[in-house]
C-alpha cells in the first residue's frame, strides 16, 4: 500500500503525536508499505525533501503561525498532488489541514482515516481562543469527511465532545509504545553522572514544559514529599527551553522551580537507550496531565515496561494504563496535595504497585502497525468491491 500521512509537526520536533506516526510509519515500512509523511517546514533549516528511515518526508514553507498551529499556502496543491499518488491518507488532528485533506480525499475517491489525538484546549488568551475554535471546526469537518475515525481509547472518545458524534464510525488503536533494552552498566553510568546519592528518592517526569502537562502540580507537590523524603529530587525529561507557544508558560514557571533547588533537574531531551536508564533509575514516574489534551500519555506505558510504576491525572483515557496493569494508581488532576499522597504512597509500598508489565504488550508498535494495516485493507477492498458494483 501507499500510505499518504499528514501532521503539523515531525521530526526533529518532539511531542507524543510526533513519537506516535514515526514510530507506527516505521513499522508499516517495515511491513513492506510506501509511506509519505506531509508535514510542515516549520524550521527553515530543515530540508524540503528528505529521505529518513525508508520514509519519504516533504516538508511545506510555513506562511502563518496561529498558536501552536501553522498556516502552509502550498498544501492544497501538494495534498492534491500526493493524495492522487496513494492509496491511503491518513490524517493526524488536531491539524487545520486535515479538514481540506480529508475532503480532498473524498473528492479523489481516496480512503481516508483520521487519528484523533485530542480535543485540544490551549491557554486563555485572544489568538488561542480564535485557534481552539478554528481547530474545533476543522476536527468536525475532517471527522464528518473521513472513512474511520481512530482513537486511542473508548473511554476518552465518550468523554470527548467531538468523538462522540463519530462513535458510528470510531475504531480504538492502542498507541505504540516502545523502550530500548538497556544495560545495567548504562544505569549505573547515568546514576554516577547525576550524582545520585543513596537514600535519594528519584521521581522522574517525561514531557514537553507545556501548560497542559501539569509539571507545576509536580513542582507544588513536592513541598509535602520533601516532608516525608528530605532527600527526593525530581528528574525531568523532555524539551523545557524554546517550546513552540510555550515560552511564556516557561517563564512563569522558572521562579517556583528554581526555588525547589538541587530537588529539580531537567535532563532535557534524551536518546532512546538513556530513556530507558532514565525510567530504570527513577522509583516512580508521574503524569500530572490538566485537561483533555492529553488523551493516553505513551510515556507512563513506556514507565510501566521497564517496571517502574506510575501516578497520573484521572483523566478519560490518561487513567486506562493503570487500570490494564496494575502498575500505579490516579489521582484528581490539579491537586498538588493528592499527587504528593500518591507519590508518598508508591515510594512507601513500592511493592504494591508492580502490577504485571506484561499487560503492556498490548502497545507495542508490530500489534499497532498490523491493527492499521488491517484497517487499511478493509477499506480498500470495501472501496474495490463498490466500484465493481
Amino acid at each position: 500500500m501507499r500510505i499518504l500521512t499528514t501532521l503539523y509537526y515531525y521530526r526533529p520536533h518532539y511531542s507524543g503525536l510526533t513519537v506516535y506516526t514515526e514510530r507506527l510509519a516505521r513499522r508499516l515500512v517495515a511491513r513492506g508499505h510506501q509511506v509519505t509523511i506531509l508535514t510542515s517546514r516549520y524550521d527553515p533549516s530543515l530540508p524540503r525533501l528528505e529521505r529518513l528511515d525508508g520514509l519519504a518526508i516533504h516538508r511545506l514553507t510555513v506562511g502563518l503561525k496561529l498558536s501552536k498551529g501553522v498556516i502552509m499556502p502550498s498544501m492544497p496543491y501538494w495534498a492534491t498532488r500526493l493524495a492522487a499518488s496513494h492509496d491511503i491518507v491518513h490524517l493526524h488532528v488536531p491539524q487545520l489541514d486535515a479538514a481540506p485533506m480529508a475532503l480532498t480525499a473524498r473528492l479523489l475517491g481516496k480512503p481516508a482515516v483520521l487519528t484523533y489525538h485530542c480535543d485540544l484546549r490551549l491557554p486563555a488568551s485572544p489568538v488561542n481562543w480564535l485557534a481552539n475554535h478554528t481547530s474545533r471546526l476543522a476536527d468536525r469537518i475532517s471527522a464528518a469527511a473521513a472513512n474511520i475515525v481512530v482513537t486511542n481509547t473508548r473511554d476518552y472518545a465518550e468523554s470527548s465532545p467531538l468523538l462522540r458524534r463519530f462513535l458510528h464510525k470510531l475504531v480504538v488503536i492502542s498507541p505504540p509504545v516502545e523502550v530500548e533494552p538497556v544495560e545495567q552498566a548504562l544505569v549505573a553510568e547515568m546514576r554516577a553522572r547525576l550524582d545520585v546519592r543513596p537514600g535519594q528518592r528519584l521521581i522522574g517526569m517525561a514531557a514537553r514544559l507545556a501548560t497542559e502537562k501539569g509539571a507545576e502540580v509536580l513542582a507544588l507537590a513536592m513541598s509535602r514529599v520533601l516532608e516525608r523524603f528530605p532527600a527526593a529530587r525530581v528528574l525531568y525529561v523532555g524539551q523545557y527551553q524554546d517550546v513552540l507557544g510555550e515560552e511564556e508558560y516557561g517563564r512563569r514557571l522558572q521562579p517556583l522551580l528554581q526555588s525547589l533547588g538541587d530537588h529539580w533537574k531537567f535532563l532535557g531531551v534524551l536518546p532512546s537507550d538513556e530513556m530507558a536508564a532514565f525510567y530504570r533509575l527513577c522509583e516512580v514516574t508521574v503524569l500530572p496531565s490538566l485537561n483533555s489534551t492529553e488523551s493516553f500519555g505513551m510515556v507512563q506505558v513506556e514507565s510501566m515496561l521497564c517496571g517502574t510504576p506510575v501516578v497520573a491525572s484521572d483523566l478519560p483515557g490518561v487513567r486506562e494504563p493503570t487500570a490494564v496493569t496494575g502498575m500505579g494508581l490516579v489521582v484528581p488532576p490539579a491537586e498538588p496535595a493528592a499527587l504528593a499522597a500518591g507519590i508518598i504512597r508508591i515510594l512507601d509500598q513500592p511493592e504494591a504497585y508492580r502490577g504485571n508489565p506484561r499487560a503492556a504488550a498490548r502497545y507495542e508498535p508490530e500489534h499497532v502497525a498490523e491493527a492499521y494495516e488491517t484497517l487499511f485493507q478493509s477499506l480498500l477492498i470495501g472501496r474495490a468491491l463498490g466500484e465493481k458494483e
